[in-house]
């Protein structure tokens, strides 16, 4: 989920830039990167890491000058985190500066042709590739840069949003959007631009949002709109923005909980997308590749973490088991941290934590180093305490988490698990066709999360029917034991009600006589082998 910001006017644009990235933080990204432009030169910043170290960065240019400039925040899809895939991304003959949200399909065959005209690519990326398309399009058809990027964006596939500047043309930004959010906020002689209005509302109330198909150009002070088929769109119309920054950072919900558990479906394509290479029948993490060796040599494996990421674990031991043929079992980092372990030479330690700071689950992967043991964590933030001390690590890439029960970081650490069991089941023998059965489901998660959302109605009917209750139990079995575990969790966590997570096949062992006209049940079971 990476943002976008661009201005053009009178004033300095690098300091508007820069708050604009800042307020585009709570969409989580690995590295960010400025372009401006002054005269017929352009000054480019990229950082690995945050926009805090992008503006130190920047403060120390003296050259820093000029108003329109173009910023970006990346999360990776094509190509890892560094400053050489960090956008604004420049064409070989330094004439295009672009920036880019969103996935261009069918780059490759792009790349390809451009390869064979000669263009040389410094960074991994998609962007990149467009950028030198508009290049070689414009410079060959001699065309204006927006006609130049028009005629670019009928050849790619994909989803997108792109700012677009040309030394060529220094008073000109152009704005394009498919499938991903884009507003232009109209000020007195200047313009703002941004994934969202959260940059833009503190300059100016009045914006104009785009639709799917639609490219501005702002030249000469004035904005048009015309469709990437180029039909003049006339009379755009301009809302007024009424809202308040933090409302705008809540997405119009009254509060981060459901706003995330309403991102569920974005945040499963993101913690997806670039991993799953389905004509080989695998998965790839980058954060991986040079652990094949370690990975194939696991003859055991404990999942580690605390609340949630531990319940995340036990639904992964399953997967572990099942899909690798992998020994597994689930910690508690406190405990795992204080008991004797009986450990093996090649036995594997999976750290699980959102913020990739929780103290325990730190302390356990310290302990299992000094064992020897090949340590792996799964976490969300970028660059985190865990992020830095693991062996090797993946990312969930689900954006930051503000409420405290989490919600779209646990449905991510469930499904990184299994792709992660997956890859090391790969390892092991698990047949091509048989990977590529589960891969097709993975791939509609996203989809059937947002049809479980669209029922959201029907679920807030239940919650009034049993508002009254003192007691749940939340049962599962197998797979849906993590997951009643968790159920319980946020009951206890977000209502204060008092809540037991109990594997089914234990509640006439006991916890039957408990149960009541008063004390519902909620039953997580879906048609598998339970």
């Amino acid at each position: 989920m990476c943002g976008i910001v661009g201005y053009i006017g009178k004033r300095e644009a690098w300091p508007v830039l820069i708050k604009g990235l800042e307020r585009l933080e709570y969409r989580g990204y690995d590295s960010a990167g400025i372009a401006l432009l002054k005269k017929d030169t352009f000054s480019v910043y990229k950082k690995k890491g945050r926009v805090a170290e992008l503006s130190k960065f920047v403060k120390e240019k003296s050259e820093l000058s000029g108003g329109l400039g173009i910023a970006h925040t990346r999360w990776a899809t094509h190509g890892i985190p560094s400053d050489k895939n960090a956008h604004p991304h420049i064409s070989n003959n330094g004439d295009i500066a672009i920036v880019h949200n969103g996935i261009f399909e069918n780059y490759l065959s792009i790349k390809k042709i451009l390869t064979h005209k000669g263009y040389k690519f410094k960074s991994e990326t998609d962007t990149e590739v467009l950028a030198n398309l508009i290049e070689d399009i414009k410079k060959n058809a001699k065309v204006s840069i927006d006609e130049a990027v028009r005629l670019a964006l009928a050849e790619v596939i994909g989803a997108y949003a792109i700012l677009v500047l040309s030394k060529d043309e220094p008073g000109v930004m152009v704005i394009a959007k498919v499938g991903s959010p884009v507003v232009i906020g109209i000020g007195k002689d200047e313009f703002f631009v941004a994934s969202d209005a959260t940059p833009i509302i503190e300059h100016t109330k009045k914006a104009v949002y785009l639709e799917d198909g639609e490219m501005a150009v702002i030249k000469r002070g004035k904005l048009s709109i015309k469709t990437i088929q180029n039909k003049i769109i006339k009379n755009p119309y301009v809302h007024t923005l009424k809202t308040k920054i933090e409302e705008l950072e809540k997405g119009g919900y009254p509060h981060f909980m459901l706003k995330e558990i309403f991102e569920q479906p974005e945040s499963l394509r993101n913690t997806i997308r670039g991993r799953i290479v389905y004509d080989k029948g695998n998965v790839k993490f980058g954060g991986l590749e040079k652990f094949g060796k370690e990975l194939k040599n696991l003859r055991n494996l404990t999942i580690t973490g605390m609340g949630t990421a531990r319940f995340a674990g036990l639904i992964g031991e399953y997967m572990f088991e099942d899909l690798a043929g992998i020994p597994t079992k689930v910690e508690y980092a406190s405990e795992f941290t204080y008991r004797n372990t009986a450990t093996h030479l090649h036995t594997g330690l999976i750290a699980v934590s959102q913020s990739g700071e929780t103290a325990d689950t730190l302390n356990a992967i310290k302990k299992a180093k000094r064992e020897k043991m090949f340590t792996l964590g799964i976490v969300n933030v970028i660059g985190s305490s865990i992020a830095r001390e693991v062996n090797a690590g993946i990312y969930n890439h689900v954006g930051p988490e503000t409420a405290v029960a989490s919600t779209k970081a646990s449905t991510s650490q469930v499904l990184l698990l299994a792709m992660l069991a997956l890859y090391l089941g790969r390892m092991r023998g698990v047949s091509k066709s048989k990977s590529q059965e589960i891969l097709k489901e993975i791939q509609k998660l996203p989809d059937l999360a947002e049809t479980i959302l669209k029922k959201a109605k029907d679920i807030k009917k239940l919650a009034k029917k049993y508002k009254n209750s003192k007691n749940f139990f939340f049962l599962g079995r197998k797979y849906n034991a993590g997951t009643a575990m968790e159920g319980s969790l946020k009951m206890k966590e977000c209502s204060y009600i008092h809540a037991e997570g109990c594997n089914a096949t234990e509640l006439k062992h006991g916890p039957l006589s408990l149960i009541d006209k008063n004390f519902p049940s909620l039953v997580i079971a879906p048609k598998d082998s339970m």
